[in-house]
């Protein structure tokens, strides 16, 4: 099977060493530094991963989407100093994210059993910055101001109390809250509500959030809330 896929190569390197068992025969690839791995020993590390089925398609730079390249820039020009991504799912944003920032210490929470066992898998194999824990978004296990950034990409509109998961998460957050939403209507069931800007706003100015921006990407809107400090 062909190995020439461009893929985020640190990731898919941790990933596949903490989601397969120990290997004596090539001990050096399952051990050294992520960094100190040499570009044949990653691809030796994909062929094993391919040899025993073992999917990488979440990985792969291909599948970062126009929203992912906003937020992302939005962080640019924020530097957090560490940040909390609320309801990763399969990576679509925290894989890109850990590529453009790889030394930002970050943490991720999910509601679902295995999307957390696959993040905990690339901290083992050598994230060490990463860490994962199940919970939900409306009742986050955080002290107040925790986190420099919070973000949650293409979530509230599966959150039925939508009023109480932004508050737990300006809560915890201590400089801003990126949000994405979809801006129009689509065929998932699970998109429960559709926002607009005005009623995001309403929302967040409830909260005591006055400083907010927006911007707009293909069926999606950006927002950016600014945490008043005290």
């Amino acid at each position: 099977m062909s190995i020439q896929v461009d893929y985020f190569e640190q990731l898919v390197t941790a990933y596949i060493r903490g989601k397969l068992p120990f290997d004596q025969q090539d001990a050096a690839l399952f051990s050294k530094p992520l960094s100190e791995l040499a570009d044949e020993e990653i691809r030796a590390l994909i062929q094993l991963a391919q040899e025993r089925e073992l999917r990488l398609h979440r990985f792969k730079r291909t599948m970062e989407l126009p929203r992912v390249r906003k937020v992302l820039g939005i962080l640019q020009g924020i530097q957090p100093g560490n940040l909390l991504d609320i309801g990763s799912g399969r990576g679509a944003f925290l894989w890109p994210l850990l590529d453009r920032f790889p030394f930002l210490p970050v943490t991720c929470v999910d509601v679902l059993d295995y999307r957390i066992a696959d993040i905990q898998a690339v901290r083992r194999g050598g994230m060490e910055q990463l860490n994962a824990l199940k919970t939900d978004a409306t009742a986050l296990p955080f002290a107040a101001r925790s986190f420099d950034v919070v973000t949650m990409l293409e979530v509230l509109e599966h959150i039925p109390d939508t009023q109480r998961a932004l508050a737990e998460v300006c809560r915890v957050a201590n400089r801003f809250v990126v949000l994405s939403v979809p801006s129009k209507e689509d065929d998932n069931p699970e998109h429960i509500h559709l926002f607009n800007q005005q009623r995001l706003q309403h929302l967040l100015e409830e909260l005591g959030i006055r400083r907010t921006t927006f911007e707009y990407v293909p069926n999606h809107m950006i927002v950016v809330a600014r945490i008043e400090q005290r």
